[in-house]
């Protein structure tokens, strides 16, 4: 597969795993509305579709962040980045989601007009949740890429980090398949 494909397939598949997680963090939102004092009362003035439509947003957000990711951290191991950093590019993507509509209205491609609220209410009310719901979920991205780099290290070299007891013989299994297997997945970022 090309890497362009595999680029987006990649920012598809994280955007598709953000929409899910940030459609769940609509209904939490929704559900904070039986709590005595209501942290979202500006966003929920503002966001008037179903709460579940978060996943919209959300989806929108992972494949932003994908292209941030794609830019700042290219040719890095996930186990060399920090989550503190991770949740900075989080938020960088949050912020370009609360940009996007303006930049739709910059090229006529959406308006304000007849909207009950001005363009910085809505930015004070939206932009907060979604920068803060992005910088959670690129958290969340990290520490699975790095399981999942784990598993894949782990099922490369066996139980124990050792080499997996592998025939020997005229099979042509042994060490060199081991030497192979690692280099096909040094070839595919996993070290």
């Amino acid at each position: 597969m090309s890497s362009w494909l595999r680029r987006i397939r990649g920012a598809v598949g994280t955007g598709l795993t953000w929409g899910a997680t940030w459609a769940v963090g609509g209904i939490g939102i929704g559900l904070s509305t039986f709590l005595p004092w209501h942290p979202f009362t500006a966003f929920m003035r503002v966001m008037d579709a179903p709460l579940p439509a978060m996943a919209i947003p959300g989806f929108v957000a992972g494949v932003l962040f994908s292209g941030v990711l794609g830019v700042a951290a290219r040719g890095r191991r996930f186990a060399d980045l920090s989550a503190p950093v991770f949740a900075l590019w989080g938020a960088v993507g949050g912020a370009l989601l609360v940009a996007f509509p303006f930049a739709l209205g910059a090229v006529g491609l959406a308006s304000f007009e007849g909207s009950p609220h001005t363009p910085a209410q809505a930015i004070a009310a939206v932009a907060p949740v979604f920068i803060l719901f992005s910088a959670a979920s690129a958290v969340g991205s990290l520490l699975l890429a790095r399981r999942a780099q784990e598993r894949a290290e782990s099922d490369l070299l066996g139980s124990g980090g050792e080499s997996p007891a592998l025939p020997e013989g005229d099979s042509g299994l042994g060490s060199e398949t081991l030497r192979s297997r690692k280099s096909a997945a040094e070839r595919h970022g996993v070290r």
